[in-house]
């Protein structure tokens, strides 16, 4: 069990409220704004007024192929570039300013990228004023006649309202120095010339239905949330505070020099758990103009600052609070009641959030950074408790939303969780650059339009009969008109005319005296005193005289009101009768209420059954989306290992058929060499076999023979002999292979990869002192100081041919190892032809006369052509490089 804490009060619970079932979805609108430059790339395209089209930019890929995505979005109004501020208006800002004469609440924010047009839809500019002047012209139009006199209506610095007496109202006018006075044409010269466009009346735009019989008074109020902390706008601060201010001399006097912070303010809870700014100064305004004033004052004090992308971008989120505040007239007609209870209060949040941004874009740094970081931060907070309202409505979960995360969502939590119609203009830009912004803007915008928010109930009226004020109208019209028949004072009630009188006093001179000789101030005060006095019986006069025309007049209403009596008896005859009647008809009444309770029960019974039947419909629609996303995602799965697979047996076929080839090349080449070998070894024994049989016969001249073919080992290379050597009878042994010239002490990473082929060529490269690896690694290069890569390639007469690629290792500052390629070495596997070889005579002569020295053994013969590719000294190891091997057909 939970204990209260000694010394605390118990937490009031909130006040109960009429169940409302009826809700709204937050009204989503989409204003896009023109492009720069006509040369920009366009990324948005308006399909219809609901509808909006994106097209991914030149060079932006978005799917999986590779391919341009093209994304739709729909509103419930778009408004293109022609679209006029007048015309967004209607459609977003004047149904909120109905509610909030109705004394309902609304809000309304802008939301998107920097740079997208969300001050000049909520400012405007000079000529084109935004939804906030329209706002305040349309307020003051509506209850213009009908507002209250100022200091009337008064806050209790609790986020309510108190209804102060006429006595009250005048006392802290007379105190604050604001007397009333007529409005003149030259009012509005007053204005800042910035802003003497941005507000211009417009009789055009008036709320319907009214009360003609409750006083109206606005209170304006504007803060700022910049870095989450909350700032009033209007307060006094350190620079006005030491402004000059005039004393009626000829210098400034300077009232404050002391240094004063802006404090930020906090937020608090009223006593309906509404949240408010406590401590926030708020304004009470008698005009359109007047109130837009006190905006552009503070507007100034807005933090901007200048970026890459806007050179005036809002580093805060603005809120701008039209509060008003509206009480019934007394049973009269005269004067408001003075019940708190009766006062009711309505807000409109017009609010101007700052644009979401990318550091690396705008160029942002030191401050800039932080407050980009805080901006994006509290926009990312919005979005996540959007996203938890809208899972908590659709799905029936319970999940808690984190409005006390941020600033923004703390204030506005109320019109959320509670009643008031909430409405968003998405502001975009069609600038290429800016896609993949407006694309998560997109995103949050169709999201928010699912969001449901409890739809305003009507205020309760009060039960005095409607038309008070127009009956006192026109007692007042009577009453001065009988004055002015009679000779009084004409359009002009007594309290008017007093009130009148005494505002037109002489003011009193200085009495202040400084010299004891002085004999100016004294009989200057009494000549003003005397004056004053005659004043004040001349009032006293015209005050009897209007009191006397006063009595004779309610004599004469007296005597009306007794014939009048006669006339009401007998409709009150009547009105017995008409009882009856009503008394028949509210029977009636009872009696159908009672059928149309007993049909509400079977209505509510259906909706239960329907909702059971919408929840067991949605689960099985989240289970069918689920399951159609698995199978989506193992069909792709199964489509990319089947592409994979089929790369994968692409490149082992070819791999083998290149082998293959290789293979049986070289299997033709040597039975190709064993045939020849036979039929050589097949002509020698023939020739021999002939010659044995015919002894002492003179040798006939040598005739020519098809030369052998000399076998694998008889091609090794040898030393050239002087005369021809007859056939070898055993092994030639193999020479050493020559060092390259550049070989030295240095150790080498022989870069070997697994997929290198073994050609089976005589001559191989081989590099002394080598480490050998297939792939390089940070320790093998450490221990080196040469690195040299073998790569292989298909030539394009089908070979293959190796490249030695060579380099140094260098060390790095960072303690790592680099290499630097110095040279590429390529070796080349070739077949080349055997020159045609004459069978020697038994005297030892050339069997033919082309002068071919040697016989078909000699070195030369064999192996016509043996190369060596070197760079030079400096090219490392030496290498016994491929051997190169042409052959020339008989």
């Amino acid at each position: 069990m939970n204990r209260q804490a000694k010394g605390k009060t118990p937490r009031r619970p909130p006040p109960k409220k009429p169940p409302n079932s009826q809700k709204d979805p937050v009204g989503v609108y989409c204003r896009v704004r023109p492009l720069g430059a006509e040369d920009e790339e366009c990324c948005i395209e308006v399909i219809s007024s609901t509808t909006i089209q994106l097209h991914a930019p030149e060079g932006f890929k978005t799917n999986r192929n590779g391919e341009y995505k093209e994304t739709q979005y729909s509103f419930k109004k778009v408004f293109g570039v022609s679209v006029a501020q007048m015309e967004l208006f209607e459609y977003v800002a004047k149904p909120l300013v109905d509610d909030l004469i109705r004394g309902k609440n609304g809000l309304l924010f802008t939301y998107g990228v920097t740079g997208s047009g969300k001050t000049f839809t909520m400012t405007g500019s000079p000529g084109q004023g935004g939804l906030l002047p329209r706002s305040l012209n349309m307020i003051f139009n509506s209850i213009g006649p009908y507002q209250a006199e100022r200091y009337v209506f008064k806050t209790d610095d609790k986020n309510g309202m108190e209804v102060q007496s006429e006595v009250d109202a005048l006392l802290e006018r007379q105190r604050r120095g604001n007397v009333t006075v007529p409005k003149t044409p030259s009012s509005r010269q007053k204005l800042d010339p910035e802003i003497a466009d941005m507000i211009k009346p417009d009789e055009a735009y008036k709320a319907d239905g009214v009360d003609e019989d409750n006083s109206y008074s606005i209170f304006v109020s504007y803060i700022e949330i910049y870095n989450n902390y909350i700032y009033d706008l209007l307060e006094e601060t350190q620079e006005d505070a030491i402004k000059p201010k005039w004393n009626g001399g000829g210098t400034p006097v300077r009232q404050n020099t002391e240094f004063i912070p802006p404090q930020s303010k906090i937020l608090r809870e009223d006593q309906n758990h509404n949240m408010y700014v406590a401590g926030c100064m708020e304004v009470e305004v008698k005009s359109a103009e007047e109130a837009f004033q006190v905006f552009w004052r503070g507007q100034k004090k807005r933090k901007v600052a200048n970026t890459r992308l806007n050179r005036e971008s809002s580093r805060s989120h603005s809120v701008f609070i039209i509060k008003m505040a509206q009480a019934p007239l007394d049973a009269d007609g005269n004067n408001i009641l003075q019940d708190k209870n009766q006062v009711s209060v309505s807000q409109l949040c017009l609010v101007d959030l700052a644009g979401s941004e990318r550091t690396g874009r705008t160029g942002a740094e030191g401050t800039r950074i932080r407050e980009a970081g805080n901006i994006n931060q509290s926009l990312l907070n919005l979005r996540t408790c959007i996203e938890i309202l809208r899972e908590n409505q659709m799905c029936g979960t319970n999940r808690m939303v984190p409005y006390r995360d941020s600033k923004v969502t703390h204030l506005f939590k109320n019109y959320f969780d509670g009643e008031g119609k909430v409405r968003m203009v998405v502001c975009v830009n069609p600038k290429a650059d800016d896609y993949e912004e407006t694309l998560l803007v997109m995103r949050f915008a169709e999201m928010t339009q699912e969001v449901e928010v409890a739809r305003p109930v009507d205020r309760p009226i009060c039960g005095f009969t409607p038309g008070r004020r127009h009956r006192n109208q026109a007692f007042k019209e009577e009453l001065s008109r009988r004055l002015e028949e009679r000779g009084g004072p004409v359009d002009r009630d007594v309290p008017s005319v007093i009130n009148y009188m005494v505002h037109s006093l002489p003011p009193l001179p200085s009495s202040e005296l400084t010299d004891p000789h002085d004999d100016i101030t004294l009989p200057r005060l009494i000549e003003a005193l005397e004056n004053r006095h005659r004043i004040r019986q001349k009032m006293i006069e015209d005050y009897n005289k209007a009191a006397n025309m006063m009595k004779s007049m309610l004599q004469e209403l007296d005597a009306n009101l007794i014939s009048k009596d006669n006339f009401i008896h007998e409709q009150n005859g009547k009105l017995a009768e008409r009882d009856k009647i009503i008394q028949n008809n509210k029977a009636e009444m009872e009696r159908l209420e009672k059928k149309n309770k007993m049909q509400e029960h079977k209505i509510d019974i259906l909706q239960k059954t329907t909702k059971i039947y919408e929840d067991d419909k949605r689960s099985m629609q989240q289970e069918l989306e689920t399951r159609e996303q698995r199978l989506h995602r193992e069909l792709s799965e199964k489509r990319r290992m089947e592409q994979r697979l089929h790369g994968v047996v692409s490149d082992t076929q070819h791999k083998w058929e290149k082998e293959c080839e290789r293979r049986v090349n070289a299997m033709q080449l040597e039975m190709q060499n064993k045939l020849w070998v036979k039929d050589e070894k097949l002509k020698q024994l023939k020739a021999i076999v002939t010659e044995s049989k015919t002894p002492g016969r003179p040798e006939p001249p040598p005739r020519q023979t098809q030369p052998k073919r000399p076998s694998r080992e008889e091609r090794l290379p040898a030393k050239r002999s002087a005369s021809p050597s007859p056939l070898p009878t055993t092994t030639p042994v193999r020479p050493l292979h020559r060092r390259s010239r550049s070989a030295g002490g240095e150790k080498w990473v022989d870069h070997k990869p697994t997929s290198s082929l073994d050609l089976g060529t005589v001559l191989q490269p081989v590099i002394p002192n080598a480490i050998q690896v297939s792939a390089p690694s940070e320790k093998a290069l450490s221990k080196c100081d040469k690195y040299v890569l073998t790569h292989q390639e298909v030539a394009s007469d089908g070979e293959i041919k190796t490249k030695l690629i060579k380099g140094d290792v260098i060390k790095t500052r960072g303690g790592g190892q680099a290499v630097q390629f110095t040279d590429i070495e390529t070796l080349k596997q070739e077949l080349t032809t055997v020159p045609s070889r004459k069978r020697k005579s038994s005297e030892g002569t050339p069997a033919s006369g082309d002068g071919t020295d040697g016989a078909w053994t000699d070195v030369e013969t064999r192996c016509s052509m043996a190369m060596e590719m070197r760079a030079g000294s400096n090219m490392g190891p030496g290498y016994e490089h491929h051997g190169i091997t042409k052959r020339r057909k008989p």
